[in-house]
């Protein structure tokens, strides 16, 4: 049946709200339950576990009746499978990506998705395939750049058998992926701070280049925990090129919680180079000015 069908769209509305209700009831129910059972109260695991479990079995149901109503509407499919992803049942999860892409061979995001399912499993050869795919159906979409990324950073060593590369060259490669993801999505933490993170990996460390990312992290940041990790590593950057000082700067307004053991480290390995023992100056040449 065609998407376009009025009833049809109603009804596929009414099944996602009903899958969002569910989601936030969930994250209600656990919120809740941990409080009260910091007074001793609350449910036990158990018995919380129970009412997630019946909540999501109604949920798939639901999605279950409606493909039945409607197998071939490849939205549906797509959502399926990223509810059964969230519940950990993979095979479900791809079966119903694969089925979408059937009835819809240009869904980029179903790509996407199994991309990512190879990716768990080791297979980086059908991983990147897929990733590919999507990204030539959808090339403005940032997020299969970076979850592309994501897969050959973490697959490097199936990346440098398969195409016969050295580490570093893999890590290029993945820096390119992130650099281009944050391109489409300039205002993307996440994009930016793993573009950042991917400068450390090279060798030698490009430390202008890498201070240059991590600022633009940290102006992008929008919570208190996101421009408090970006002062980290641009201090992190500062005292690794020897400017302990600037390093320290960076440090001083971290105060929060989550950060204060990163920065109680990183001011050690601080204190720690200010005290180490001058490297003497070598004895000029006859005839060379010392400065």
């Amino acid at each position: 049946m065609a998407k376009a069908d009025p009833a049809l769209e109603q009804e596929y509305q009414r099944l996602q709200a009903e899958d969002d209700a569910a989601q936030a009831e969930i994250q209600k129910w656990k919120s809740e339950n941990a409080r009260f059972k910091a007074t001793g109260k609350g449910l036990s695991d158990e018995d919380l576990d129970k009412h997630i479990r019946d909540s999501r079995q109604k949920v798939r149901k639901a999605y279950e009746r409606f493909i039945a109503r409607y197998p071939n509407y490849a939205e549906a499919h797509l959502t399926f499978g990223s509810f059964l992803s969230e519940i950990e049942d993979e095979a479900g999860a791809q079966a119903q990506w694969e089925k979408a892409l059937q009835i819809d061979p240009k869904m980029a995001v179903a790509y996407n998705n199994l991309a990512g399912i190879y990716t768990e499993r080791g297979d980086f050869k059908r991983a990147s395939e897929y990733f590919s795919r999507a990204i030539a159906l959808n090339p403005s979409d940032g997020s299969f750049y970076h979850n592309f990324g994501d897969s050959t950073y973490v697959l490097r060593k199936a990346v440098m058998a398969q195409d016969g590369l050295n580490e570093q060259q893999v890590f290029a490669r993945a820096l390119s992926l992130y650099s281009n993801a944050f391109r489409l999505d300039p205002t993307n933490y996440l994009f930016a701070s793993d573009l950042a993170q991917t400068y450390y990996a090279l060798t030698p460390l490009p430390f202008e280049t890498a201070l240059h990312a991590w600022t633009n992290t940290l102006a992008i940041a929008q919570t208190e925990n996101q421009r408090e990790l970006a002062s980290i590593h641009l201090a992190r950057l500062k005292m690794l090129s020897g400017r302990l000082a600037e390093a320290r700067a960076h440090l001083a307004g971290v105060t929060n919680q989550e950060c204060l053991q990163l920065k109680s480290n990183l001011l050690a390995r601080i204190v720690e180079r200010e005290n180490a023992p001058k490297a003497e100056t070598p004895p000029a040449a006859d005839g060379a000015k010392k400065e």
